[in-house]
């Protein structure tokens, strides 16, 4: 099945030097974004804390439970209504290590000396020390650049350094302007937030290898045309089975968005994103820079002869 007609010709490459722009200022704004707010916002899992969901059986607000939590004086206390829901919200507080034993059991007490007894319903609980959360952000930091260091690996033995190259820069520019998007939204950055990385880097080195093995094939066959135009045929013989393959997949993604609740939606909303950023940068990327590398090489080769 095509959606995209075989003989097709879009001049991906001549529009090269409008992606590479369009790609530097939005990776810029979230930088700057990342920069302005001192870093990423990390969540439970890497910041350390206690992450409670409650349920409300009464109409209340976030103002409200501050103040019944006010007696606690908890450290970085936050409230904010869980995406979604009507009086269901998310309490998090910053303490230390030993300042979490027994948290949970003073906050329910608290809000049920406000509210009532059985007027609220405790539905997750989540305790992390600072130092675990340290570890679990060091860990997964290292688990994306080793798939990266892996990736760089692989490519360089399937064809050659300068694909691997063309590779890793696309997958960099996937992840940074995903972190950087997060950033712009306030998004928390966490545990199921890395592994949207990790699938992310997986989905869109999959598109890049087969825009890249298409290259390979024609630069083999094709020698009369010039290499952009080798790199330009590739990406359009790949073009239906790109659109079809992510578009698919954004629609399963777009069910998770929409449907899976809050509890996923930080989740399905980075795969949203690196799904589409992550198609783009095959095309915009991953093949510009093996036109750059050729045309960089040709010019030393000029400037010895």
């Amino acid at each position: 099945m095509q959606i995209i007609k075989p003989d097709i010709n879009i001049d991906f490459v001549g529009k090269k030097g409008l992606a590479i722009v369009l790609s530097l200022v939005l990776i810029l704004a979230g930088l700057v974004s990342l920069v302005a707010k001192g870093g990423p916002r990390y969540g439970i899992d890497f910041a350390g804390g206690t992450l409670i969901q409650v349920k409300f059986n009464q109409p209340t607000d976030a103002a409200t439970i501050r103040g019944a939590l006010a007696p606690l004086n908890l450290r970085g206390l936050t409230v904010q209504r869980f995406e979604g829901e009507g009086d269901e919200f998310l309490l998090r507080a910053q303490e230390s290590s030993a300042a979490l034993e027994g948290l949970s059991h003073r906050i329910t007490e608290a809000l049920e000396g406000s509210f009532g007894e059985g007027q609220l319903e405790l539905r997750r609980m989540e305790m992390v020390g600072p130092q675990a959360g340290r570890e679990l952000r060091n860990r997964g930091l290292l688990a994306v650049l080793y798939a990266m260091i892996g990736i760089l690996i692989y490519v360089s033995w399937r064809f050659k350094f300068r694909f691997a190259v063309g590779a890793i820069l696309a997958l960099l520019h996937d992840v940074l302007f995903t972190v950087g998007i997060f950033s712009l939204l306030n998004k928390e950055i966490d545990l199921p937030i890395i592994a949207a990385f990790l699938g992310i880097v997986g989905y869109s080195l999959n598109d890049t290898i087969i825009v890249y093995d298409r290259i390979r094939e024609n630069t083999g066959k094709i020698e009369k045309e010039s290499f952009p135009s080798v790199i330009n045929r590739s990406i359009n013989e790949t073009l239906s089975r790109t659109i079809m393959t992510s578009g698919t997949t954004l629609l399963v993604v777009l069910a998770l968005l929409i449907f899976g609740g809050g509890v996923i939606q930080n989740f399905a909303l980075a795969l949203f994103i690196g799904i589409m950023v992550g198609t783009y940068s095959s095309v915009f990327v991953a093949s510009p820079v093996l036109l750059y590398w050729d045309e960089y090489r040709a010019r030393r080769r000029g400037a010895k002869g």
